[in-house]
């Protein structure tokens, strides 16, 4: 679940290039949480999920929903803000790269729970296979202070929510998780968006691309990432999203016709062997 999860969010980038070019990127990260909202909403209202009862469980929950809420629209926020700034090479490979590092530490600061050794080699694999795929890239890469800050912010942030909602999917079900979370996050980037960009204005194939980010990319997606929380260690599940620029990779070859070189390949090479590491060592755990 966590891989297809990652698989999913890897079609972003190929799926933002039938936005119109005067489209503000904030406006397409607030929107699609927006939507993705609405999705959650649909699956407590018309699923099998019941929702919250008792005001005893709602005092448990709402604090850890904020948290995670606030965690998310940070990460959108800062994402697209370090990735103007520093070029996508160099943005997307420290905001993507530093998450897993990020809750590796988080986890053994907060839980005092490390992870095992098997964990830091793949991630280390994996981590340092993305790189060398986005600078073998040829992206514009500017060394921006402000915009590399905002990229660790963003990895930091979607390693702060991954904590979040692993502890809140254990008070209550994956589907209000998400929903609470989600609802959270919109309520602070949609007025956001609103105040560093201009007016929304979309062409149809515009709109047809926010609600495929909102309904499979951010809907689909996380609840999937939710429901793996339940079975898989945070670190874990942020290590095996690094499939997600494993997917844009592929996509970038087969749609849009890109023809990566030979250190791109590599990379593609290290990140399979770091993702099949992180997978044997969750495997080993629950054998044990």
């Amino acid at each position: 679940m966590a891989l297809t999860a990652a698989a999913l969010w890897g079609t972003t980038g190929t799926a933002q290039t039938f936005a119109s070019s005067q489209t503000s990127p904030y406006w397409i990260g607030a929107l699609r949480l927006a939507i993705g909202s609405l999705f959650f909403a649909a699956m407590v209202l018309f699923g099998r999920s019941r929702p919250l009862a008792g005001e005893l469980l709602l005092r448990a929950v709402w604090p850890w929903a904020l948290l995670g809420g606030i965690a998310m629209a940070a990460y959108n926020l800062s994402f697209f803000a370090g990735v103007k700034a520093t070029g996508v090479a160099v943005g997307t490979g420290v905001a993507i790269g530093s998450g897993p590092v990020w809750v590796g530490v988080l986890e053994g600061l907060v839980a005092r729970r490390w992870p095992r050794p098997v964990w830091w080699v793949g991630t280390a694999a994996a981590v340092t296979g993305i790189s060398l795929m986005l600078l073998s890239s040829g992206a514009d890469a500017r060394f921006d202070k402000a915009g590399l800050m905002f990229c660790l912010l963003a990895g930091f942030s979607y390693a702060s929510y991954t904590l979040l909602a692993k502890h809140l999917v254990g008070l209550a079900s994956s589907f209000v998780a998400t929903l609470l979370i989600f609802s959270v996050a919109a309520v602070i980037a949609v007025p956001v968006a609103a105040l560093v960009s201009p007016a929304f204005v979309a062409s149809p194939s515009t709109w047809v691309m926010v609600i495929y980010l909102g309904v499979v990319v951010t809907g689909v997606a996380f609840l999937l990432f939710s429901h793996a929380l339940r079975r898989v260690s945070a670190a874990s599940c942020v290590t095996l999203s690094l499939a997600e620029p494993l997917t844009a990779f592929v996509l970038a070859i087969i749609v849009v016709g890109e023809q990566p070189g030979a250190l791109a390949y590599g990379g593609l090479g290290l990140v399979l062997i770091g993702l099949l590491l992180v997978v044997w060592g969750e495997t080993r755990v629950r054998q044990v």
